[in-house]
């Protein structure tokens, strides 16, 4: 057998004891103190020295270690000191130092588990919380669904356009009794949630979890989103809304069609970034893993100069248990794993442990416009009526008239009114232009001023001229007519998010430039900007200006980091030094390109996850200095004798126990 193979068995072994090594040595390192407390206070006479319990209980999982290390990596960590240390402790016969080293340093490693435990405590909750079953709905229930949803979305125009009015109204009826029918009756089966395909039909009932992403077919329902935001944010869903795997079904019962199964929904994209979440790729938890082993090298030749020059393998003993650079080796990824672990609690999934080691020293903030800075949906900001009917009536209108479109502005209007308004007697769409539906008998158009001009219907000027003006403002208007007469008209804009400025104000006191990069037209740029504070604005930008800018800053040594959500924002997100995306609306591509995730849409967050990262590396370079004059002294002490190798094993898993502690503190910091 050559030495790669003999390697892979060793890998392969070591991995199989991984897997039971926190609860086996829970147990070993409870039997170990009781007997070396029974040796040390004589409670009980043993026929046996009671220390060797500790010294096999918890020495032989060390040595295994130290094994593996050297057979299976060629890597000479700190579990080779330690193994040696005890080794050379029983030479010696100082069996109750090596048993009391054993035990401490098993409780130590016990110590550091429960340390990164609470770290990902946080973002493990998602993957316990994965869903296990699906509803599959048998029969026609998919294909009424479509037949609903394309109904909905203006497929009548032929019957309308035909004056087949009744027919209309017994259509709308029959969906209607199809969709109340169905929910209920149509046979289901229970399948594993992984074993679900796109195209599925599901049924959710009320408290189950939502197993895939898709869209409602049939009913409506309130969706708890805590479980991917962090927050408890419950939305309204009704047909034609999307929904996402993991997230709760509240109240009512619904159907829906998957869209997005398996390893490409929603909770499992989270899940892949959770898994990756690796403090190793620090680059100055490589650089201590680095140090670690030249340590060891060092450690080793200090004890055997310090036997040959003193003539007593006591003292060098002792060197190796307090030279041993186990908290220097702690330092980083623990630190690095309880800021991931603070992170997560607020909304940030970190996909890797450098980017915030890179985000502490970043000097530059691009935000993207829309989605980002911005709601990232139109909203209805102004209705205005020129005419008898009140704003009210010129709203209601409008919604009923957009009842069946599609369009996100049809979206925007329905939304805003607040009501389910009533449905269209007929109802047929303009792309790019408008809609044309009979209402309550009469006629409505609701579109730009193109579709007035076209339908022959007069706007005064001074209107033109607030719709033009309205434009430069970055907003859209949506003008009204009824029965061949203009009404009003409704203005629709992307608002900025409320927390924006401060956020702004927040960063700026970090020492960081916030800069605004966007594809929009430079009057909606500059409003957007001015009212969020950010005076460093490029408007008109593709997808390599973004980049180009990105990487301009960096070649002149600037750290840069980028916030976005589109597919447009994916290049940049990439290059950036600490990449950014918006995971609630954000596109597949833009997440699967950052090196974080915000779930909940939320930046107000953002201030403190850099602070989050600065205090994180002040962590580290003070537990790299405690760790380095911890254990020069100790060295030092115990070259002259002062520390015994019992005494020196206190010293040593006192200062990792300190570098744990003072690390553990950044999952509950906050910001003053």
């Amino acid at each position: 057998m050559d030495s790669a193979k003999i390697r892979q068995t060793f890998r392969e072994k070591a991995e199989q004891y991984e897997k039971y090594e926190s609860s086996v040595n829970i147990f070993l390192a409870a039997v170990s103190a009781v007997f070396l407390l029974n040796d040390f206070l004589t409670i009980i006479p043993l026929p046996f020295d009671g220390s060797w319990i500790a010294v096999i209980f918890c020495g032989i999982p060390i040595m295994i270690r130290a094994v593996a290390g050297l057979i299976a990596d060629l890597d000479i960590r700190s579990d080779v000191l330690v193994a040696v240390a005890l080794i050379a402790s029983v030479f010696i016969g100082e069996i109750f130092a090596a048993g009391e080293i054993a035990c401490i340093m098993a409780v130590g490693e016990l110590l550091e588990d429960l340390t990164v435990s609470k770290a990902h405590a946080g973002i493990e909750k998602m993957i316990r919380l994965t869903p296990q079953k699906a509803r599959i709905v048998s029969g026609n229930a998919c294909e009424n669904g479509n037949n609903n949803k394309n109904n909905e979305n203006g497929n009548n125009n032929k019957n309308n356009e035909n004056g087949n009015k009744n027919k209309n109204d017994n259509n709308i009826n029959s969906d209607k009794n199809s969709r109340n029918d169905s929910i209920g009756y149509d046979a289901e089966t229970i399948i594993p949630a992984e074993d679900v395909k796109a195209g599925d039909c599901l049924r959710v009932l009320p408290g189950e979890m939502i197993p895939v992403d898709g869209i409602i077919l049939r009913g409506e329902t309130t969706v708890d989103r805590s479980v991917l935001t962090g927050e408890s944010l419950s939305e309204v869903k009704v047909p034609g809304d999307h929904v996402f795997s993991g997230t709760v079904n509240l109240f009512g019962t619904f159907e829906m069609e998957a869209e997005k199964a398996g390893k490409d929904s929603t909770v499992q994209r989270m899940i892949r970034l959770v898994g990756s979440a690796d403090a190793g790729r620090s680059d100055t938890v490589r650089l201590a893993d680095r140090w670690a082993s030249w340590l060891v090298i060092a450690s080793f030749s200090f004890a055997v100069l310090t036997g040959l020059i003193t003539r007593d393998i006591t003292r060098a003993v002792a060197v190796l248990v307090v030279f041993c650079p186990c908290s220097f080796i702690l330092s980083a990824p623990t630190a690095v794993m309880a800021a991931i672990g603070n992170a997560s609690g607020h909304g940030y999934l970190i996909s890797d442990g450098g980017a915030l080691e890179r985000l502490s020293s970043v000097r530059t903030a691009v935000f993207d416009k829309t989605g980002t800075l911005t709601c990232g949906v139109p909203e209805v900001v102004l209705v205005r009526s020129v005419s008898e009917y009140s704003p009210d009536e010129v709203h209601e209108l409008a919604s009923s008239a957009e009842k069946f479109s599609g369009h996100p502005f049809a979206g925007a209007i329905i939304r805003s009114f607040g009501k389910t308004p009533s449905s269209p007697e007929s109802f047929s769409m303009i792309p790019g232009k408008g809609v044309r539906a009979s209402v309550s008998g009469k006629t409505v158009c609701v579109g730009n001023d193109a579709f007035m001009s076209e339908n022959n219907i007069p706007v005064r000027e001074d209107i033109l001229s607030e719709a033009a003006f309205r434009f430069s403002e970055a907003c859209t208007v949506i003008h009204i007519a009824v029965d061949g007469i203009h009404a009003g008209f409704l203005v629709l804009s992307d608002t900025l998010r409320d927390d924006c400025p401060s956020v702004i104000r927040r960063l700026r006191n970090l020492g960081i430039r916030p800069v605004m990069m966007t594809g929009d037209r430079q009057e909606a740029a500059d409003i957007i900007s001015e009212q969020a504070g950010i005076s460093d604005v490029f408007a008109g930008c593709l997808p390599e200006d973004k980049l180009n800018y990105i990487a301009g800053l960096q070649r002149s040594g600037e750290k840069v980091c980028m916030i976005g959500d589109g597919i447009n924002d994916a290049p940049a997100l990439r290059r950036a030094d600490a990449g950014i995306a918006m995971g609630g609306i954000g596109s597949d591509i833009a997440i699967e390109n950052a090196d974080i995730v915000l779930t909940n849409d939320n930046i107000s967050g953002f201030p403190h996850l850099v602070g989050l990262s600065k205090r994180m590396m002040k962590t580290i370079r003070f537990n790299i200095v405690f760790s380095l004059i911890l254990n020069i002294a100790a060295v030092i002490l115990a070259a002259s004798g002062l520390l015994t190798p019992v005494t020196g094993a206190l010293v040593h898993n006192a200062g990792s126990l300190f570098v744990i502690l003072n690390s553990a503190l950044l999952l509950a910091w906050r910001p003053e």
